[in-house]
């Protein structure tokens, strides 16, 4: 689940940043925290290597991509028109940490600008966990279908 905070005292929601206001304040478009979280998530769904996103830091749950909660291991913090993202997430054994994290941060950075555009102040990355592949058992059959 996304966390957010948003300091801009005209705003009534804090879980909002308003992307658009008519003069005379009557036309407003605003966009949740979440739906940020949910465009970061898909964006992460895309970047090779990247395993899941981790649910808690605390319970170590991970979720695989592709699952419907793209928000999952995302942190969302709203500034007026800027947004701070904190993605937890479970990369693949055999692909460099840095190379991943790297491509996440681009990768993210720029699917949330273009589309709400938000100015994105940081993309911090935190590893918490490594995806090992399923070692078979010796003598275990591997069925297919």
């Amino acid at each position: 689940m996304s966390e957010e905070k948003n300091v801009d005292p005209k705003n009534e929601n804090p879980n909002e940043v308003v992307l658009a206001e008519q003069e005379a304040g009557t036309d407003t478009v605003r966009v949740s925290s979440e739906v940020i979280a949910i465009l970061a998530g898909t964006a992460a769904s895309e970047v090779k290597g990247l395993a899941g996103m981790s649910g808690s830091i605390v319970g170590g749950i991970a979720e695989k991509l592709g699952r419907k909660d793209f928000s999952r291991g995302i942190k969302v913090t709203l500034e007026e028109t800027k947004v701070y993202l904190d993605l937890h997430v479970i990369v693949e054994y055999g692909y460099k940490i840095q190379d991943v994290a790297e491509e996440l941060k681009n990768k993210v950075r720029s699917t949330v600008e273009d589309t709400t555009g938000l100015r994105v102040v940081s993309v911090n990355v935190f590893v918490q966990g490594i995806h090992l592949p399923a070692e078979k058992e010796e003598g275990e059959k591997e069925i297919t279908e």
